[in-house]
């Protein structure tokens, strides 16, 4: 790859299983020939919520180091995957605060023409996976993004059954990211940095 796809890997995580998926896409994307940035986006949950759940505040101590995103991410990224728990069946409110950041690049047409892809978790089974991506993508609907869903393009995508993104069940924090949910995200970021790549190259010809 002449010049790399620029890839901006943003998520929330409370507990850790979304941050997870996030760093496997990560690592697939680099392997791949991406130049990658991995952030997580602000915390809006009080200090004393984290503080009653062990994992929540386990997590929130462990990633205190990995940069929050802000809108100069997207602008930089030729493609951007985002990561969410479900919400009642929609994005959380802490990723859906980010997006709510970018009116600006918004107005300005800078969102555009760029690759867009998601990601999920979710404590129960059929607990609005495929509805919280649809919630997500509603969003790159608007900035005129072009959404590259993993469909079943891939084998794998039948043992995972999400063909909006990759999902993972993590059952209460008792279900870790298994190789299904791996395999999944792997070729989500390969798919991605492929199709971005070839996006970059025919909008520069």
């Amino acid at each position: 790859m002449s010049t790399p796809v620029k890839l901006a890997v943003i998520y929330y995580s409370s507990t850790g299983f979304s941050a997870e998926i996030a760093r496997e896409i990560a690592d697939a994307a680099e392997k791949a020939g991406a130049e990658v940035r991995v952030r997580r986006v602000a915390e809006l949950a009080p200090a004393e919520a984290i503080a009653a759940n062990e994992a929540w505040a386990a997590h929130a101590a462990a990633s205190a180091d990995i940069a929050e995103a802000t809108p100069d991410d997207v602008e930089w990224a030729d493609a951007v995957v985002f990561g969410t728990p479900t919400r009642f069946g929609n994005v959380a409110s802490q990723l859906k605060q980010f997006l709510d950041t970018l009116g600006g690049l918004w107005a300005q047409g800078r969102l555009a023409d760029k690759v867009y892809s998601g990601f999920v978790t979710t404590a129960t089974q059929h607990g609005g996976q495929e509805s919280t991506l649809l919630a997500l993508y509603n969003s790159i609907h608007h900035f005129g993004g072009l959404i590259v869903s993993p469909g079943y393009t891939d084998a794998v995508k039948f043992a995972d059954g999400n063909p909006y993104g990759t999902s993972h069940v993590d059952a209460q924090g008792n279900n870790p990211i298994n190789d299904t949910t791996r395999d999944a995200a792997r070729h989500q970021a390969q798919r991605v940095v492929r199709v971005a790549a070839a996006l970059k190259a025919g909008l520069s010809a």
